[in-house]
């Protein structure tokens, strides 16, 4: 019966031809290269914020056909032809691949002797709303050969199939009405895959997880949204968080941004593991009111035996904020009797922790399962940042310095730090002066330590160093808390009991350590001084009045 209904609706959904469109009905929005007839009555959903989100998946998906692109063509051409070529024609054929991949200057060099590419990529947009996005990826993309521009409310299978027909783009997106996880599942009884798929919900993405993970090629492009960051990220939600995410955010903490993202990660990870599946983080954001995650996908059973060392708990004081993470798993390499190498996989050791928090007291709060891997692969960043630059203008992307700027952030995040601390929250619990950044860094640095900034929060340091010495450090930083005295402070507030404390938390190891202490200027400040005067944009700028954000269309 409800089959029968949608064959109706989509019947009726190609009876009109495009001289019918009278653009005088609609507002024209004009995004990129496309043009968007939108209802002066808002039925279906578009979100003038998420500019900056579609800009940086055409640049995304241009970065993964370049890198990873190729290697795809080359299989599918030995596979055509296997049986057809000799052992050196074959090796002949993988060498000719090997060097096509090679980049230089940032750029992928291809030999001018290559016939043109075919197009090839097959990406399904399943929750497309206007069809904005599938517009774009058609009229910005090479190497498009069809994407499948798909939603379940009719209004919205309309706008699609008449913006595809305005923006003369029939040949490559092929609106469609259905129940996205009822798609993808279809396609997989019937061996339909894509090589991008891009879930952009108006809320969690969880429930179309496992369907999209069985519907990507081998090494495919999955471009994933969450917007519910009152559960991700939120103070109030933590039940719901883990029904939803299998984990607990950071909750009160300053990180919790971080944490939101290493969550739908974790969801993603744990999810393909069951596929016999692992994915790798290319680029991972927290962007204004929500999450956008770009991660490659393959099947690689030895791969997924990693997956428990991947991923952490972590305990962070509900009073002082320092945190400690704790691999669930320990993988640990070996060598056979006769000397081959291999992998022993065993339980973690833990807890890293005592019961309350040696350096103030407070109580432990507990967060995960989390991703506890790198959130982003440099060479994808670098491929990104170079279209940007180069391919790409302020004219037709009207976000390209913000996505500069965020992805320089991206590409300088320490990839073995977890987590970040702002130097001005920890003054306010020192009651200290807020000391100058650099400052920080440096006194960091000269003890050995490697810091970064993060783009997910402004002001803030990741850094591989032990709790002991960010508090040294904050503390030394001020020349008058000194010769402070610590009993003028109230004996209750954090900043005492982290002072008076501290005998007990600098071991003797941290004292000769700590004897190095400086806060001259260093290799370590002089990158991050670098980087902040490329005065980089990380919030976008606002084009109309009252712009932002809008509420769900309702369905009547």
């Amino acid at each position: 019966m409800i089959r029968a209904a949608l064959s109706k609706i989509k019947a009726r959904l190609v009876k009109a031809p495009a001289s019918s469109i009278n653009p005088e009905d609609y507002n024209i929005v004009k995004e990129g290269t496309a043009e968007i007839l939108f209802p002066k009555k808002e039925s279906v959903f578009y979100n003038p914020i998420q500019q900056f989100n579609r800009d940086l998946s055409v640049c995304c998906i241009k970065a993964w056909d370049n890198l990873y692109g190729q290697d795809f063509r080359a299989k599918k051409r030995r596979k055509n032809r296997k049986g057809s070529l000799s052992k050196v024609e074959e090796e002949q054929e993988s060498d000719n691949s090997r060097k096509r991949r090679k980049l230089e200057d940032n750029k992928v060099e291809e030999s001018k002797a290559q016939p043109p590419v075919t197009p090839y990529i097959k990406i399904l947009e399943a929750l497309s709303a206007t069809g904005l996005r599938a517009i774009r990826y058609a009229q910005e993309i090479p190497n498009v050969k069809e994407i499948i521009a798909n939603d379940l409310i009719p209004d919205a299978v309309d706008s699609i199939q008449r913006n595809v027909e305005f923006n003369h783009v029939q040949d490559l997106v092929k609106p469609n009405l259905d129940d996205a996880n009822v798609l993808m599942y279809r396609n997989k009884a019937n061996n339909t895959k894509y090589h991008v798929i891009d879930l952009d919900p108006y809320g969690t993405v969880t429930p179309f997880v496992d369907s999209a993970l069985q519907t990507i090629e081998e090494d495919g492009l999955m471009l994933v949204t969450c917007t519910d960051l009152s559960v991700l990220a939120g103070n109030g939600y933590p039940e719901k968080c883990f029904a939803l995410y299998g984990g607990v955010n950071m909750v009160s903490h300053e990180s919790t941004h971080e944490s939101a993202l290493r969550l739908v990660l974790n969801l993603l990870s744990q999810s393909a593991a069951k596929y016999k599946k692992t994915i790798e983080p290319l680029l991972s954001l927290s962007i204004d009111f929500y999450v956008r995650v770009f991660i490659k996908v393959k099947t690689s059973p030895i791969e997924v035996k990693n997956l428990q060392s991947k991923t952490m708990i972590t305990y962070h004081c509900s009073q002082c904020g320092s945190y400690h993470s704790q691999p669930l798993g320990r993988a640990s390499e070996r060598l056979t009797r006769k000397g081959k190498p291999y992998t022993k996989y065993s339980v973690a050791q833990g807890p890293p922790v005592d019961g309350k928090c040696q350096f103030c007291g407070g109580t432990y709060h507990l967060a995960g399962p989390m991703f506890g891997g790198p959130l982003h692969n440099k060479e994808f960043i670098d491929e990104v940042l170079r279209i940007n630059r180069e391919e790409h203008n302020d004219s037709v992307y009207g976000t390209r310095k913000r996505i500069e700027g965020m992805l320089t952030l991206a590409k300088n995040e320490l990839p073995d730090a977890s987590f970040y601390f702002s130097p001005n929250h920890l003054s306010s619990i020192l009651k200290l002066q807020v000391p100058p950044l650099k400052k920080i860094v440096a006194g960091l640095g000269s003890l050995g330590y490697n810091c970064s900034l993060t783009h997910a929060q402004p002001s803030s340091l990741k850094t591989d160093a032990p709790w002991s010495a960010v508090w040294y450090v904050m503390k030394q930083s001020d020349d008058n808390v000194k010769d402070k005295d610590v009993e003028s402070m109230s004996a209750t507030s954090v900043g005492y009991k982290i002072l008076a404390n501290q005998s007990n938390w600098i071991s003797d190891e941290d004292k000769k350590n700590f004897e190095k202490l400086s806060f001259s200027p260093n290799e370590q400040s002089g990158h991050i001084e670098r980087l902040r005067r490329l005065k980089i944009v990380r919030y976008q700028e606002n084009p109309t009045k009252n712009w932002g954000p809008k509420a769900r269309p309702s369905n009547n």
